[in-house]
């Protein structure tokens, strides 16, 4: 006997189909439009996305004009979320439950590129991980962190 597929059952997205999905959505958190927020790379067999900010000098710098660390957290947090969300077939949320940051060096106002991974994918919790680059590519910041993976359906804010 051969199984077949529920009739009801949405078919799997590929990578292309959420990269897809993400670039074109017209609702755009407002904290990823502040970040300059935009996805460029999906890979669900890896639990990983590839995102880029554009740090706009006006909105994210200290005093010594570089990018403020509460908006790297925001950055990182948002890799990592994003991550959930693709490792999870576009099904789940997943609300941070803590992070860990460490910053490697300053981050000047401009693009900053950001890979998002999902290191394990618990019944009841998510393992994240989260990094920041440059354009030369140095390592800016990197966290950890702890998410609760929640069906869409099921979120309630």
């Amino acid at each position: 006997m051969t199984e077949t597929a529920q009739p009801d059952a949405p078919a799997p997205l590929t990578d292309a189909a959420i990269l897809e999905r993400f670039q074109r959505s017209k609702n755009q958190p407002t904290g990823s439009q502040t970040l300059g927020f935009r996805i460029v790379g999906v890979n669900q067999a890896e639990k990983m996305v590839e995102v880029a900010f554009e740090a706009r000098a006006e909105l994210l710098l200290n005093p010594m004009k570089q990018i403020q660390g509460g908006y790297l957290c925001a950055m990182l947090d948002e890799c990592m979320s994003v991550a959930c969300m693709v490792a999870s077939g576009m099904t789940h949320v997943a609300p941070t439950a803590e992070m860990k940051t460490s910053f490697f060096r300053p981050a000047k106002p401009g693009l900053i590129r950001g890979i998002g991974r999902v290191a394990k994918w618990g019944r009841t919790l998510a393992f994240t991980e989260g990094e920041l680059y440059d354009p030369e590519g140095r390592l800016l910041a990197k966290a950890t962190g702890t998410a609760v993976p929640t069906p869409f359906q099921s979120y309630k804010s």
